[in-house]
């Protein structure tokens, strides 16, 4: 893969990292580091790069997160993580909004400081097992009572990889809410220009120098290319075979997972 074909791989100072299916396969137990992945965040470290770790996860706070990582071995600390939670925070505040949340419980305590009470939007999250029927009509009243109905969504993710095999992921019951409502949700995580522009803006790093590395052909890969950056989709979590014929996203490149995206990079340096 060395000289012309990685072309992709030059004059680059920051890399981004998708972490569900690119570090780990998250699942039940905690999940499992993928090979490769522990040594490979450690390589980039120690090379100087720039460095983000980007996920749309909201199935717990990011402290949560960021220790069940470092347990796998993950040299990742709290100020290094691009979230959905604490972006859509900022927006409620800066837009006076009251939301009523349709997301983890484990997620909850990233809005500590938001009033709840008496709410005037909604915002969904990777609820998993609260994605009961009751639940969802409760957040779908709640919209549909409203004269402008507003749907802030951490994600629009179809599926992803866990241990056991494929899982629902909230761009499902997103779409559910926007169907019902006839609505449009305001998409806080990834694919969002936003999303990624505040991780590069946290980086230093302008979008040309830049690469991100993910699973999710739509919003790692798509994403931070329509932001100007190049964009990896590795073989590992939830890619599949047919994602290599994706009618309108093309990735700079395949790799079959972090460690030899990390190997072609640093061995253009």
């Amino acid at each position: 893969l060395g000289g012309a074909m990685a072309a992709w791989a030059r004059s680059v100072r920051g890399l981004l990292l998708d972490v569900s299916g690119v570090l780990y396969d998250s699942g039940g137990d905690g999940g499992v580091p993928i090979a490769g992945s522990v040594e490979a965040v450690r390589r980039i470290k120690a090379s100087g790069l720039k460095l983000r770790f980007c996920t749309n996860e909201t199935q717990a706070t990011r402290e949560k997160f960021v220790k069940k990582l470092q347990g796998m071995g993950f040299d990742i600390s709290v100020a290094e993580v691009t979230s959905p939670a604490p972006a859509a925070c900022r927006i409620l505040k800066e837009r006076c909004l009251r939301p009523h949340l349709l997301v983890h419980d484990d997620l909850i305590p990233e809005f500590a400081e938001i009033d709840k009470a008496n709410p005037n939007c909604v915002v969904i999250g990777d609820a998993a097992e609260n994605f009961t029927y009751t639940n969802l009509n409760e957040a779908f009243r709640i919209l549909i009572g409203m004269e402008k109905p507003l749907l802030l969504s951490l994600g629009k993710g179809r599926y992803y990889k866990e241990t056991d095999g494929l899982k629902l992921d909230v761009g499902a019951y997103m779409k559910a809410l926007e169907y019902a409502c006839d609505v449009q949700a305001e998409v806080v995580g990834k694919p969002a220009k936003k999303f990624f522009e505040s991780a590069l803006a946290e980086m230093g790093v302008p979008p040309q120098q830049a690469i991100m590395i993910g699973d999710d052909i739509v919003n790692d890969v798509g994403g931070a290319q329509r932001c100007g950056m190049r964009a990896l989709q590795v073989r590992t979590g939830k890619y599949r075979p047919c994602d290599e014929n994706h009618p309108d996203v093309k990735p700079d490149a395949y790799v079959n997972n972090l460690a030899e995206a990390v190997d072609i990079i640093l061995q253009q340096m």
